[in-house]
Order: structure tokens, then C-alpha cells, then sequence
């Protein structure tokens, strides 16, 4: 089916149930290698645990940008092929992996030459710097597979194909896994190589991923005198994703520091929410990948009740599906800290934290959807401003404030800060229904023309 019949008069229902169990299958195998990847550091080393946690924020900027980027490209394709331009898509599409490049070897030489200060900011223990420099310069110097898998992938699924970036998912996750327990024992003839086999994994996963995609997702670079303008875009129409991504970096980041002034196993104990997270997120982030080239494809056709209906199907199924996870974290959080730790103060502080943070999951779903809507209907302004609001403005202010209390009550910044971002999200969306070009009396010529003096 073409992806203008797909898109544009296919039921939003059954849209969202193909697109999203590809999606959902690989972030499932996604988040089983983050959950596996930790419980074997847990098991080799107590540092190299906490020194995960300490990384998680930079490999979040790195996928901020690689993954922002690719959201970027998807966004512009989609909106062109909405009206028909398959050759100006294909050509965003060619400029992919020049920019992909360029980002990797950014990125490669600012954190091999920021790692030793950035770890030593994070910790006093010697044990941990050290594991942090090893993993933290490995994952990072060596991810020209992650940013080429993640342009790659983005241009497949603007075009409507999900089930190769999720056989690529799944076969670099099965790579990691398999490695991670050879490289870091030293199993099978290998070397024992501890915490560096398991960053020297997750980069041979990445790598294999990239392998997967190119085949489809690779396109012909056009010509130079092009290049500004659609690298423009692309971060224009990315930008609210790459904010959003690395906004988190840099609120983890702060929330660490914050739980440093505890002590070490409050760190570890957030880091270990932060991985059962990406499993219990698999519904949510499903949604927010499925529903950009959805939106963004009928708002570029001038379709505002298809943009509508698709954004309250993801709340909907976000929210039922979301509702495990805050059952799960209320009710077994202490079972779930010991999958990795033995350590009792990692389970009891996390015991009190996952049950305060088990309850922001439900608001959880509208602030974190509503940005990626304004973002499919080109309203960065709007994108930005809620993400910003949610990890700047409210995390780390409101993290700090609570744990002026004491520990347990720095938890309660989880629930606070999803529902104010909500009902912002709330207020803004409906600022976006009283515009002349979302009104239902405006003809679709009218909103491809507004669409056209946005891009």
C-alpha cells in the first residue's frame, strides 16, 4: 500500500496496531539488553554499576543527537510526500549520512576529552572514575553505528516500513547480549575485559544494526548547493526531539548531583529506575515514534481531524498500557531492585523512590506525547517550550527543592513535574485548535499553503 493510501485514509486504529508492534518488539528487545547489560556489570562489579548510571546521561545526549537527527529527516520526508514531492524526500534523505558522519566525529572528540573531568565531577570513589573513563570514552568515540542506524532507520519509517529498523534493533540487541556476558567474564577463550567488554558489546550491537538498514534506507547524496538549505530543516524539524533528548541528559545530571549529596547508592538506585524504565516506556515511546509521519503526513495534506483522531488513539493506548508499570512499581519495587543489587541501601531507597515514581507514569503519557504532536505539525516553538519546561524549569528546581526535605521527599518531584507539563500540554493544544489553518472550514489547499511557507 502507498504510503499516500496508508497515511492518508487507512483507519488511525489500524494504523497505529501495524506501525506500533514492529516498533514495540524492538524496544522490547531494546530494553531486555539494558536490563541484561546492567545485571551483568551488577553481578562482575558494585562500582561498574554506579558508573553505568553515571554514563546513561552522555549516552543520552549521544542518541539525543543521532536519534533527534533521524527525527528530523523523517519529519520533512513525510510532510513531502503528503504532498506528492517523493523526489525532494528522497533527496533529505540522501543528505543522511554526510550529516550522520559529521555529528559522530563531533561528538567522538568533545567527550574522549571531557570524560576524566566529567567523572570526576560525578563521584569521589576512584573505583567508579575509572569505569566511568573506560565505558563512557568507548560507547561514545566508537558510535558511528548508532548515528548511521538511527538516519537510516527514521528514513525507512517515513516511508512506512517498520519491520526492517526492527529486525536491525533486534539483531543488535542479540548481538550486545550475547557479547556482554563473553567480553565481560571472559567466557568461551575471551578476555576478561570486565567493564570495557561491555561497552566494546553495545558498540559491536550498533554496528551490526547499521548493517541492517543500509541496504533500504541508503540514498544518493545530492547535489552540494542543496546541503544548507535541507540541513537547515532537518534540524529545524528536529530540534524539538534533539532538545527533548538531551534535555534529559542534562536533568539526570542533575539529578545525580542532586542524590550525590546522599550518597552513591541513591545514584544507583535512580540509575536502576532509569533501566526498568526503557521496559515499562515500550507502549509509550512506540506511540511517540508511530505517530509522527502519521501526523504530519495529514496535516501537510490539510487533514486536521486525522491529526486529531491519531493523537487521542496514542493517549489512549498509552495510558492503558502505562498502567502496568505504575502497578508494577507500586507494588513490587523491592523485587525488581534486587534483579541487580544486593546492596539493602540501594533496595530501600529505591523501595520509597519507584512507589512515588510509579504514580507520575499516568501524567507521564500526555506530557511527554503532546511535544511530539506540536513537533509532527511543525509547531517547535510549542515542542520546545514543554520539554524545556518539563526538565528544566520543574526537575531539577523541584528536585532540589524536595530534597532540601530529605531524600524520600525528592522522589515526589516525578509526579509533580509530569502533571504541571500536562496540563501546559493541555493548554497549548487547545491554543492550536482555535488557529485559522486547524479549523475544520479551512479548504486543504489553504493548509498546504501555509505548510509550504513553513518549509
Amino acid at each position: 500500500m502507498e504510503a499516500t493510501e496508508f497515511f492518508g485514509t487507512e483507519k488511525i486504529g489500524k494504523i497505529l496496531f501495524r506501525l506500533a508492534p514492529p516498533v514495540m518488539l524492538a524496544q522490547l528487545i531494546q530494553a531486555l539488553y539494558n536490563i541484561i547489560d546492567s545485571l551483568f556489570i551488577g553481578r562482575y562489579s558494585d562500582s561498574g554499576l554506579t558508573a553505568l548510571s553515571i554514563v546513561y546521561p552522555m549516552q543520552l545526549l549521544m542518541i539525543a543527537l543521532a536519534v533527534g537527527t533521524g527525527v528530523g529527516i523523517n519529519t520533512v520526508m513525510a510532510a513531502k510526500l503528503g504532498v506528492g514531492r517523493k523526489k525532494e524526500a528522497d533527496e533529505y534523505a540522501g543528505v543522511g549520512v554526510i550529516l550522520a558522519i559529521g555529528l559522530w566525529l563531533a561528538f567522538a572528540a568533545v567527550c574522549w576529552a571531557v570524560m576524566p573531568f566529567y567523572a570526576r565531577m560525578s563521584t569521589n570513589s576512584e573505583a567508579v572514575i575509572r569505569d566511568v573513563i573506560i565505558y563512557g570514552r568507548i560507547v561514545c568515540t566508537f558510535s558511528t553505528g548508532l548515528f548511521l542506524e538511527s538516519i537510516w532507520t527514521k528514513i525507512l519509517q517515513a516511508n512506512g516500513d517498520m519491520k526492517t529498523p526492527m529486525t536491525a534493533q533486534i539483531a543488535g540487541a542479540v548481538v550486545n547480549m550475547i557479547l556482554d556476558p563473553l567480553l565481560i567474564f571472559g567466557m568461551s577463550g575471551l578476555p576478561e575485559m570486565g567493564i570495557a567488554g561491555a561497552a566494546a558489546a553495545t558498540v559491536a550491537g550498533q554496528i551490526a544494526a547499521a548493517l541492517i538498514v543500509m541496504k533500504k534506507g541508503f540514498r544518493r547524496s545530492p547535489g552540494k548547493e542543496v546541503y544548507p538549505h535541507h540541513i537547515a530543516m532537518i534540524f529545524r524539524m528536529g530540534a524539538p526531539n534533539i532538545l527533548m533528548q538531551s534535555a534529559y541528559t542534562f536533568y539526570i545530571l542533575g539529578l545525580n548531583l542532586i542524590l550525590a549529596a546522599f550518597s552513591d547508592q541513591a545514584v544507583t538506585a535512580l540509575g536502576l529506575y532509569y533501566k526498568w524504565q526503557t521496559f515499562f516506556f515500550i507502549p509509550l515511546g512506540a506511540m511517540q515514534t508511530c505517530i509522527v509521519p502519521v501526523i504530519s503526513f495529514n496535516y501537510a495534506a490539510g487533514n486536521i481531524e486525522r491529526c486529531k483522531k491519531t493523537l487521542s488513539a496514542a493517549v489512549r493506548f498509552g495510558l492503558v498500557l502505562m498502567a502496568a508499570g505504575t502497578l508494577c512499581f507500586v507494588l513490587i519495587p523491592a523485587q525488581m531492585l534486587r534483579v541487580f543489587t544486593a546492596d539493602e541501601a540501594v533496595i530501600e531507597i529505591g523501595r520509597i523512590g519507584f512507589r512515588f515514581v510509579g504514580v507520575s507514569f499516568l501524567p507521564m503519557v500526555t506530557s511527554l506525547i503532546f511535544p511530539v504532536f506540536f513537533q509532527a505539525v511543525g509547531s517547535s516553538l510549542k515542542s520546545s517550550l514543554l520539554t524545556v519546561i518539563r526538565t528544566v524549569v520543574l526537575f531539577v528546581p523541584l528536585g532540589f527543592l524536595f530534597s532540601r526535605f530529605g531524600l524520600n521527599w525528592f522522589w515526589l518531584t516525578f509526579p509533580v513535574t509530569e502533571s504541571v507539563t500536562s496540563i501546559i500540554g493541555v493548554i497549548y493544544y487547545r491554543q492550536f485548535l482555535t488557529k485559522n489553518y486547524a479549523k475544520k472550514e479551512k479548504s486543504a489547499e489553504a493548509i498546504r499553503q501555509y505548510i509550504s511557507m513553513q518549509t
